[in-house]
């Protein structure tokens, strides 16, 4: 019996930067895609404890996307990458909210790909496959932070991750802090939302000013005539400050530094990038005016999902109580 199993993951902050070679900081989660089987035969077969319907993939696949039922087209996407010799019968379980924008999608494509057989020795090539994947799968040109927290993670720290070099720092998360994690009852769907139109204006900006990684000086974002396209820029650049201003906040244990980073972070893709949405704003709004909260934002692409808030131990009771987790494995033969 095979068992692979890969965690989600919560961005703490640096949402929008990761297609631009910017900077993110993630971690990843005790809640998880587990995929269990048996390897053998001429199709790969999974059927899901979650959602309805199963995946029968056979191990040619031309269009990923093709695939049914939707969730279908994830593992669809890791076949047509990995093209194995073999196939897999076996069955699906998560942790994850699904849509929740903790990952869920990268989760199962790093769980099937490692149940196929993909060596997980080198999670960068583990995430880069999968991060092909899910680009095939779903039409969404989605960079790699995803992909590479769930298959990288060092239980206890966040990732900084570096997009443009993918050189990962650890950095401690404080253990007199809690991150909760907080779903606003608002499914989010990227492929039906406008995230590919938001990259299209980060390339449109680039196109003007070079590089958005390499501005520090937003005065050089004026250069831009179109003034939504400098806004969306304006975010990815500001974004990038707070990204490595907010991995020192952790690393000093300064939750309160923390914390301001992430509302201006909120506050940026609300007004800059425009992918928040009135429900995720009024979340927001009620964690960070409740005792003993540092700071909250949406995390992920926006649209809806989850938010995400930094605490003080017990100062929310709902909502998931994550810990970071170690990276994806293989845990039984």
């Amino acid at each position: 019996m095979i068992e692979a199993w890969a965690p989600g993951r919560v961005n703490l902050i640096g949402d929008h930067t990761d297609y631009t070679g910017g900077l993110v900081l993630p971690m990843a989660i005790d809640l998880g895609t587990a995929v269990r089987g048996e390897r053998g035969g001429d199709v790969v077969q999974l059927t899901s404890v979650d959602q309805a319907g199963a995946a029968v993939v056979g191990l040619e696949v031309d269009d990923p996307s093709a695939a049914s039922p939707p969730w279908a087209r994830y593992v669809a996407g890791v076949v047509a990458e990995m093209q194995p010799v073999a196939g897999f019968v076996g069955e699906v379980t998560s942790t994850l909210p699904l849509g929740g924008g903790l990952s869920s999608s990268a989760s199962l494509e790093v769980a099937v790909a490692l149940a196929l057989g993909a060596p997980g020795d080198d999670p960068l090539a583990l995430a880069q496959l999968c991060q092909r994947a899910e680009q095939r799968s779903s039409g969404v040109p989605c960079g790699i932070m995803d992909q590479l927290a769930s298959a990288a993670g060092v239980e206890g720290h966040a990732l900084l991750i570096d997009c443009a070099t993918l050189a990962i720092e650890p950095v401690p998360i404080p253990h007199d802090v809690e991150v909760v994690v907080i779903h606003s009852g608002q499914q989010r769907e990227l492929a039906g939302s406008a995230y590919a139109e938001r990259r299209a204006s980060c390339e449109a900006a680039e196109a003007t000013v070079g590089p958005l990684r390499q501005i520090h000086d937003i005065g050089a974002l004026d250069a831009i005539d179109d003034e939504e396209i400098r806004r969306r820029a304006r975010h990815v650049v500001t974004e990038n400050v707070r990204v490595r201003a907010a991995a020192d906040a952790l690393r000093a244990g300064d939750l309160s530094e923390l914390g301001r980073l992430m509302v201006a972070s909120h506050a940026s893709l609300r007004d800059d990038f425009e992918v928040s949405t009135p429900v995720l704003d009024a979340l927001v709004a009620r964690l960070i005016s409740t005792p003993g909260v540092f700071g909250a934002r949406l995390t992920g692409a926006g649209f809806g999902g989850c938010v995400v808030a930094v605490t003080s131990p017990a100062s929310l009771p709902d909502g998931w109580h994550v810990s970071a987790a170690g990276g994806a494995a293989v845990t039984g033969r």
